[in-house]
């Protein structure tokens, strides 16, 4: 079972023939409207996947959140833990040009009203993998990787956008996935180098897979590194790549696979939603991640950047 505790948004995507500099304005075609948030993504890629999923985390009263959890809803997420607010729901204005390069700004609004507390003890243990990543408060999120890593849950935390979060908590997940800034921006606090293997040892063993975009990603677990070679695709939209391969990698770990399988699985799922417009509504699924043969896929050609 999965569990995601994280945030949900409305995602207001603007196809632009460039992303907008400071102080500048592009105009594009149209407006798509569509639901996000990392952790609602990442909720219906291990849905996709073909997990059991149970999403925390917390929306408005108001027009948008109908919109926001409407995918979740379709995906057969379990939504009973997520909770409505006095507050706006969490929405994303996202920026993508021809290249498939985006440029996001999110209004956190309840997502900043999540609360750690939304996940009762009684759904963390060894059967459950809890999957987090930071776009609600870092104090409620350490909170609940410490009570999963009492409670034997395996932990999968997703540094996105990258925030500090305690050592003792980045000590006590499973598996940590990065992509390169956020690998950077880690490893200067951390006073190491930003590759996996080096995060991995300065956190004392933890598994940490880093998205290397176009160059695939590289993978640390407790006794070796290697490198993940990425999908051949051609590219129209990475925004929810980072999200669909963070759920699809949670959900095949649960299952019981080994993290090589794993991440071969998830590197499949994102550069499948790559060749999608959109955000959560590019997410495939499992039938057609399945589809995607290895054997026939050379080294990518395009990143996953969120």
């Amino acid at each position: 079972m999965i569990i995601v505790f994280g945030s949900i948004n409305l995602d207001l995507i603007f196809s632009l023939p460039t992303i907008p500099r400071a102080g500048e304005t592009v105009l594009g075609p149209a407006t798509r409207i569509e639901p996000g948030g990392k952790g609602a993504n990442q909720a219906v890629a291990a849905a996709r996947d073909g997990a059991t999923v149970i999403m925390a985390g917390a929306v408005g009263r108001d027009a948008l959140a109908d919109g926001a959890l409407g995918l979740l809803r379709t995906a057969g997420v379990n939504l009973d833990r997520v909770q409505p607010m006095a507050a706006s729901t969490g929405c994303a204005a996202i920026a993508v040009d021809p290249a498939g390069n985006n440029a996001i700004a999110v209004g956190s609004g309840a997502n900043l009203f999540a609360r750690a507390s939304q996940v009762e003890d009684a759904l963390l243990g060894p059967n459950a993998t809890v999957v987090l990543q930071m776009e609600v408060l870092a104090a409620e999120t350490a909170e609940l990787i410490a009570r999963a890593r009492a409670a034997g849950a395996r932990v999968v935390l997703n540094l996105a956008p990258a925030a500090a979060l305690p050592e003792v908590a980045l000590r006590s997940v499973d598996v940590l996935v990065v992509n390169e800034a956020e690998a950077a921006w880690l490893a200067l606090h951390l006073g190491c180098a930003a590759s996996a293997g080096s995060l991995r040892d300065r956190l004392g063993g933890v598994a940490v897979v880093l998205t290397r975009g176009g160059e695939g990603a590289e993978v640390a677990s407790r006794d070796v590194t290697w490198h993940e070679p990425a999908r051949c695709v051609e590219a129209v939209d990475t925004t929810a790549a980072g999200d669909c391969f963070v759920g699809v990698l949670a959900h095949r770990l649960d299952r019981g696979e080994t993290l090589p399988v794993s991440v071969r699985r998830a590197s499949a799922a994102a550069a499948l939603c790559c060749t999608r417009h959109g955000s959560q509504g590019s997410i495939p699924t499992w039938l057609e991640t399945d589809a995607l043969k290895p054997a026939a896929v050379p080294p990518l050609s395009i990143g996953i950047e969120n």
